[in-house]
This record gives C-alpha cells, structure tokens and sequence, in this order.
C-alpha cells in the first residue's frame, strides 16, 4: 500500500539537488563565523525580509525564544494569539526560558487586531509587569495575516514603545499566496523567524532576522541556549537551494491542498473549513468521530494525517506531486468512514 505523509510539510526529504548542493558547500567554523554558504544565506534572508541582519538558527522554535528572550524578557509580558505557535507547541519555553509572561487574547483564526490590546497594555507600575512585546504569527494554521491588521498592530505598537515580532515560519507560502512580498510583511515588525524546513523543504532550519543590533544580541542567545554549530554550511547550502528553487513551486502544494479540500467538501461526511484554505494546510472535522478516530482510519487506507484540538488537519508539501494528490482524491472520495451516526 502506498502511503501519503500529509501530517505536516516538516516530513520532506532533501531532493538531490539539494544534497548535491550540500556535498559541494565550501564550510567553515561559524561559532568563530567563518562559514562562508553560511554568511551567504544570512546575507540572503537579511535581504528578502529587509532587516540589516540574519542568523541561522536550528530551529524557528530556537530563532522565536531567542527574540522572546532580548524583546521581552524576564518580568516582561507578551501579547498573543491563544492559539500561537509560541504558546501551543514550544513547550512553554516563553516563560521557562525567556522569563516572559503571556497574555492570550482568543481572536478569528488567531488573526489579531490593534484594538485587542488597548486595555492591555501595563506600563510604569512598579507591581505590574511591564508590556513589551507584541508576537504574530504568518500565516497561522496557514491562514494569511490581513496586512491591515498588520500595519494597525505596528502603529499601535509604535506609540505604546512596544516590539513586535513575526513568527513567519511559513511568511513564503502567504507571499505565494498573495502576492505580497515578504519585505512587506516583515516592515511590520521588529524581528522575523522563517522556517527552511517546513514547505522549502531544507532537512534543518530557520533564520532569525532584525537589525544589527538585535542579531548581535542574538548570536550571544544563541550560544546561551547551546544553538552555536560548527561547520553549518553543509545546512546553509540547502537553504540557498531552497531559497532559489523551492519558494515559486509552493503554489503547487497550495494548489493541491484546495484540491484535497474539495474533495472532502463532497464526501458528505467531512466539515472542511474552506475559507482557511489560503495555503498548504486545510482542516476538517466529521460529526460523531473524533479527530483522533477519523486519523486512525484514514490511516488504513494509507493517508496520514494530524490532529489540531478536535479537527484533523493535512498539511500538502514538496513530496506530494500532482499525480499523488490525484491518489489521494480518489482514495477519499471513495473512502467510507467506519461509526458515522
């Protein structure tokens, strides 16, 4: 039976161009920076976002708590969406580690807007924590940030002293998706996190950006929390590759996605959200099964997915082709679910 991997876009495997690239990536020391691929790729994130400077990092959950760390820090606190990848799936290191106190505000799909914060904001009492820092997330759930709320949460930003930062793991499949180009988006904040190994489909990584300021603060962070490598060109060349190669095939897994999603919209059975299938990732959920149930026997038919709360969700990616997400359609349109009421 074949199986099609749709729990997340972090499943892919490097192409082999992309190991290629990689064999054949000239290495140094970047504890010491004398990694030349990987001063070529933070050179090329600093420029497609518009900050002054980029660090490679391990991870977007690394390059998050880092900003979480210099922006807001201990006794400090942070407004987000309740439902952020900060809060949900980095082990509530933003207070473990970066010391910080979260504020959630539940909001539409975790799109926030200016006016959520207004009778949130605590400054200059001694008995209070002092706010600090403002954290989006672009896209979420692979929902694409209005750039109104955006601009609106700057300016608010802005006039109370407060940062803000983008989690924008997936900020190249919203520009895919709009056509707004990542510098836009990232104008609006002080610091941005992109993954490499999510829909671009790297083995590791992501990038920090921000001005120089804040990434030379960072490159100490980053040694704090054990994040300094050695010769990270090997890493850095699939990066570049991806950067160049991978960001205008993202419209494919866009394309799949509303395909898959159609398909579950007519199998009666399935409740899918259609107005949240901006991007790669789609959800849906069946009355009378549990998510974790409908996982299971999808499962079977050999069709893996994930759940989020009580919907289940498919995330489409760099190996899934056109001629998988045709399988896949027709194993789903076929497919009858076991204990429907």
């Amino acid at each position: 039976m074949q199986v099609f991997d749709l729990r997340s876009d972090t499943i892919t495997k490097p192409t082999l161009d992309m190991r290629k690239a990689m064999a054949a990536a000239e290495v140094g020391d970047d504890v010491y920076r004398e990694d030349p691929t990987t001063t070529k790729l933070e050179k090329l994130a600093a420029e497609l976002t518009g900050k002054e400077r980029a660090l490679f990092v391990s991870s977007g959950c690394m390059g998050n708590l880092i900003s979480l760390y210099i922006q807001a820090g201990r006794g400090k606190e942070v407004l987000c969406a309740s439902n952020s990848h900060i809060i949900q799936h980095e082990i509530g290191s933003i207070a473990a580690i970066a010391g910080s106190l979260h504020i959630t505000i539940n909001a539409p799909r975790g799109v926030l807007n200016a006016t959520d914060f207004k009778s949130l904001v605590k400054q200059g009492s001694y008995d209070m924590a002092t706010t600090a820092l403002i954290e989006v997330e672009n896209t979420i759930g692979g929902y694409c940030y209005p750039l109104e709320n955006l601009e609106m949460i700057h300016d608010f930003a802005s006039t109370h002293n407060l940062k803000v930062h983008m989690d924008g793991a997936r900020i190249f499949n919203a520009q895919t998706a709009t056509g707004i180009p990542v510098k836009t988006y990232a104008k609006y904040a002080d610091s941005i996190t992109f993954c490499l190994s999510k829909g671009l489909g790297c083995p590791v990584g992501s990038m920090l950006c921000g001005d120089k300021d804040f990434i030379s603060q960072a490159l100490t962070v980053r040694k704090l929390l054990g994040g300094g490598m050695r010769q990270t060109g090997i890493l850095a060349a699939a990066g570049l590759y991806a950067l160049e190669h991978h960001v205008d095939r993202l419209k494919d897994d866009h394309a799949h996605a509303k395909a898959i999603a159609d398909t579950l919209a007519k199998t009666g059975w399935a409740d899918v959200d259609m107005p949240g299938v901006q991007t790669n990732i789609l959800f849906f959920t069946v009355h009378s099964l549990t998510a974790q149930e409908v996982v299971k026997q999808l499962a079977r038919i050999g069709i893996l997915a994930n759940t989020e709360g009580d919907t289940v969700r498919l995330v489409t990616n760099l190996d899934i082709s056109d001629d998988d997400t045709q399988s896949i359609c027709s194993l789903l349109a076929s497919f009858e679910l076991e204990g429907l009421a």
